[in-house]
């Protein structure tokens, strides 16, 4: 019998080779056109070998935004203890994309790019992205407010600022790109961070 070790490593070996193959279909094809059969068949591999892995093409496509929230929770967490929440949001987020962005060349910039693409163009994508950061409002939660000291079952801040985070900083920084603005996602995000601390209650024009 294989090792456990081993056994793993061939998974996340089939895993990542269904990630790739759906990327390049998606870019090839359209994600519309891209279907669970095809996918599977470019890793020689059955459609139910694929529902092992993943439930959809839409699970797939955001494979890597699900790991790159959880990048951001670690992150997150392991700010100094004295620094407040916003600050170290907005360290977590930026640490972890300018990570990306920094693999020149690599299999995780690719990726990332790619995702971004796809999500920019597909507003299936982009609503289904908002509803699976939406499904982790409890533990962003949680990880405020033990930041805070709080507890969010009794406290309505920790709750609030992770909907808006997880559900407002992406959105907007996509929106951006759609009317042309330029720079790299880490520095666009980091500015969205910093609009959300300076608060939202905007003086009207003819105030």
């Amino acid at each position: 019998m294989d090792k456990p070790g081993l056994r793993e490593r061939k998974k996340q070996r089939t895993r990542e080779a269904l990630i790739d193959a759906a990327y390049e279909l998606f870019r090839a094809d359209g994600f519309d056109a891209t279907t669970v059969d095809r996918i599977a068949e470019a890793v020689e591999v059955s459609s139910r070998t694929f529902f092992r892995y993943f439930t959809s093409k839409e699970d797939v496509a955001l494979s890597l935004a699900d790991e790159q929230i959880t990048a951001m929770f670690e992150q997150f967490s392991a700010q100094p203890a004295d620094v407040p929440v916003l600050t170290a949001l907005r360290r977590a987020a930026v640490e972890v994309v300018r990570a990306y962005e920094a693999e020149a060349g690599g299999s995780g910039q690719a990726r990332y790019q790619h995702m971004q693409d796809l999500v920019s163009t597909s507003p299936a994508l982009m609503a289904a992205c908002v509803e699976r950061s939406a499904t982790r409002l409890d533990e962003a939660a949680r990880l405020i407010g033990d930041r805070m000291g709080v507890d969010p079952a009794t406290d309505p801040r920790p709750c609030l600022v992770a909907a808006v985070v997880l559900c407002s900083v992406r959105p907007a920084v996509n929106a951006w790109r759609a009317a042309g603005r330029d720079g790299p996602d880490s520095e666009l995000i980091g500015q969205a961070f910093d609009l959300l601390s300076a608060g939202l209650d905007h003086p009207a024009a003819r105030s």
